[in-house]
């Protein structure tokens, strides 16, 4: 039996119009291609990563309302990235049962490590927002890069320079003003905010891993699969019955993740990712706007602080990366980037 021939295209059309991708060829015309060539529109860019960014901290939102009991009794953090898991996966199974795209030798092990650290990132990020404002949380979460940038020295032999190093400086000062690190003002809950960031951090090294190897709707169902696995046998311990509201929360905090996924993703086909990706930052500024809207939670002034702090170290680390990455091969978006 036939099947779609992938190759790397460009279109011979000039860079700023298309951006490179790969294509399948319709050797099998019900089966549909899994990249293609996407004409560049910054524009529509911006909008599509915004949207993804509101997504993402409605998820934190609705997660903070679970946890903190504002839906019934507070449900387990690994109940809740159970509901993520599970309804994003069903979402993701509903389009493939659709689109019945090709599973084409995927990366088995590189899927399961991404996978365990992503779940347990998200499990303790939900953790985190049920105790500390939605800001300080998302804001911690922003160390990621900077734990994926040192981590991947032992693990990927990358070199860091000034630059870089300076960068990771700059913001985990600013986690350390959001930690509060006084007797009276510290904050042990911001501490599940950051190992969160680590666990991310270290699911990033996987995507690398999994960057260009294949493709991204693969990447978004086989770790949505996994995810379900993992997150099935984790919550068996403490699994309790949901409310009616807290079911719609959890299918709305899984739908509304795989949104923010399937948007990331177009979003960085239509624009080079050192243009689109600073505006991922836009989260923090929707958590914020949710937990004051919703919660009435006003952030003060150590708050401000080390949320600038650490976007401004994060800043200059994407911006040092967007460098270095000009030199490097173009590789199609990879699916991971989203929470």
């Amino acid at each position: 039996m036939l099947m779609p021939a992938c190759y790397a295209y460009s279109g011979g059309a000039p860079r700023q119009n298309i951006r490179p991708a790969l294509v399948c060829t319709r050797a099998q015309p019900h089966r549909l291609p899994m990249f293609i060539a996407r004409t560049l529109n910054p524009p529509l860019a911006i909008a599509l990563m915004l949207a993804a960014t509101a997504f993402i901290a409605s998820t934190t939102l609705l997660a903070k309302a679970i946890g903190a009991g504002h839906l019934g009794a507070p449900l387990h953090p690994l109940q809740i990235s159970h509901g993520r898991f599970v309804f994003a996966f069903l979402l993701f199974a509903s389009v493939a049962a659709i689109m019945r795209p090709r599973i084409e030798k995927p990366a088995i092990g590189l899927h399961l490590g991404r996978t365990l650290f992503g779940w347990g990132g998200v499990t303790l990020m939900f953790a985190a927002v049920a105790f500390i404002p939605l800001g300080d949380a998302t804001a911690i979460s922003f160390l990621n890069p900077v734990f994926a940038m040192m981590l991947a020295i032992p693990l990927l032999g990358e070199r860091v320079g000034r630059i870089r190093w300076s960068a990771a400086l700059i913001a985990m000062l600013g986690a350390m003003i959001l930690l509060r690190p006084t007797p009276d003002s510290f904050q042990p809950a911001a501490l599940l905010a950051l190992a969160a960031a680590v666990s991310m951090g270290l699911e990033v090294i996987f995507i690398k891993k999994l960057a260009g190897r294949e493709a991204p709707f693969q990447i978004l169902l086989i770790n949505n699969a996994i995810g379900v696995g993992i997150a099935s046998l984790a919550v068996l311990p403490v699994w309790t019955m949901p409310t009616a509201q807290q079911w719609a929360a959890l299918a709305a905090i899984g739908g509304l993740m795989a949104m923010a996924q399937t948007f990331f993703i177009n979003a960085m086909a239509r624009a080079d990712a050192s243009f689109v990706a600073p505006f991922s930052y836009a989260t923090l500024i929707f958590a914020a706007l949710y937990d004051a809207v919703i919660f009435g939670a006003r952030p003060d002034v150590i708050s401000v602080l080390g949320a600038c702090v650490i976007l401004s170290g994060a800043g200059l680390l994407a911006w040092r990366e967007a460098r270095l990455g000009r030199s490097k091969p173009a590789v199609p978006p990879s699916a991971g980037a989203a929470p």
